[in-house]
């Protein structure tokens, strides 16, 4: 058991980032600091909605993270374990007891050539904008190709389509590959229903991205005004850059408590973390369970006992095709897709609340700790210094 004021950092002020900032400042001698690049919390899962304008996908912090959580806009660049240190890119640094490692996940790097120099994301809230720029200088009428059909893909080809786009859906093998195959029969139709063109199979890869157009693995060349990658995550290079062990993909191995394999006081959340023996999928359903698994292990450790393995549950996977229908894929716990689904405006509907539920828990965080922050006066530790520095 820790005696006196236990300093925990969060890196990474998503959702299982601020998740973990919120429940670890309920806690009585815990001081919590949240380092995000940005002043404002992204709603990632509604930025195709942003693309369209139909939701501007940005939360006020003051709505969703405790009022004693100090918050520092800043960006860490190394964290040195040894010393307990994390650098951040406006020269600072913060000592802590413990370290909270959710730095999330972006876009990954296509490899393929053009697509770097050619193709949009809207992986990030920078890359969603900017892709709505490219869209409102583009012609109405002019062809726009959104590459990947996995959720984010889906969703996007639907929002354009709706607005009456002319918009081209490359799989790259099979439409919407989580799905079981009965749920993905009304994603399918109600893409045809908007006119999207969609193209699967085992060459519907694309091997070339240039400014107008893109070429598929069977030769096939595609017009493309705007191209929009959507295929593949990639998580930021902080902890291998810091010397800390990962997986191939680069996130941080945990074992089953989610904490680091290589220090007891690291202790991951979100799409960064990778349990050894137990594989996730990157989502906002599993952050925000994590967010509240890494800080019940800290939490034990302040107490002196000893963590629990952190449990995932899963419900399934819902994906909103325009503003107005949806489908909800069921799956078992272990997030295996079954054949339970729900399609049309209720599925829109259980989509829109997907979409809320998270934000809801967090907000309700945020009072927790703040209730607790009114009981115990705490001096004002909510900073934000202006250097946004470069992507945890």
């Amino acid at each position: 058991m820790m005696n006196g004021n236990v300093e925990v950092v969060v890196v990474g002020g998503g959702y299982g980032g601020v998740m973990a900032a919120n429940r670890l400042a309920r806690r009585d001698g815990v001081s919590v600091t949240l380092v995000n690049r940005r002043p404002d919390f992204v709603e990632r899962i509604r930025l195709h909605q942003l693309v369209t304008g139909s939701d501007d996908a940005v939360e006020g912090f003051g709505e969703v993270l405790g009022g004693n959580v100090r918050l520092m806009v800043d960006a860490a660049t190394r964290i040195d374990a040894a010393e307990r240190r994390v650098s951040l890119a406006g020269g600072g640094t913060l000592s802590y007891d413990y370290l909270i490692y959710a730095v999330g996940s972006g876009a990954a790097d296509p490899g393929v050539p053009g697509a770097a120099e050619f193709a949009h994301s809207v992986s990030d809230l920078e890359g969603a904008r900017r892709l709505r720029s490219a869209l409102a200088a583009a012609p109405a009428t002019a062809p726009v190709t959104v590459v990947g059909a996995g959720p984010t893909g889906i969703e996007t080809a639907a929002e354009l389509a709706e607005l009456g786009r002319e918009v081209t859906l490359v799989c790259g093998n099979v439409l919407g590959p989580y799905l079981h195959a009965r749920g993905r029969r009304p994603v399918a139709r109600r893409l045809a229903e908007l006119g999207v063109t969609v193209i699967e199979g085992p060459r519907a890869r694309v091997t070339e991205v240039t400014r107008d157009a893109l070429r598929l693995d069977d030769g096939r060349g595609l017009p493309s005004a705007v191209t929009i990658w959507t295929a593949g995550f990639r998580v930021p290079d902080l902890a291998a850059r810091s010397g800390l062990r990962t997986d191939t993909e680069g996130r941080l191995l945990t074992d089953a408590t989610l904490t680091s394999v290589d220090d007891v006081r690291i202790v991951a959340a979100g799409d960064a973390a990778a349990m050894t023996d137990r594989p996730f999928r990157m989502s906002c359903q599993a952050a925000v369970q994590l967010g509240a698994g890494a800080a019940a292990t800290i939490l034990r450790r302040i107490a002196g006992r000893t963590p629990a393995p952190v449990r995932l549950m899963f419900a399934g996977q819902c994906i909103s095709l325009g503003r107005n229908e949806g489908v909800t894929q069921f799956s078992y716990l272990n997030d295996r897709a079954n054949a339970l689904h729900i399609s049309g405006r209720l599925g829109a509907k259980v989509k829109e609340f997907a979409c809320r539920f998270p934000l809801n828990q967090l907000a309700s965080g945020a009072r927790k700790a703040s209730s607790r922050a009114a009981e115990t006066p705490q001096p004002d530790h909510r900073t934000t210094p202006s250097n946004t520095g470069r992507a945890a």
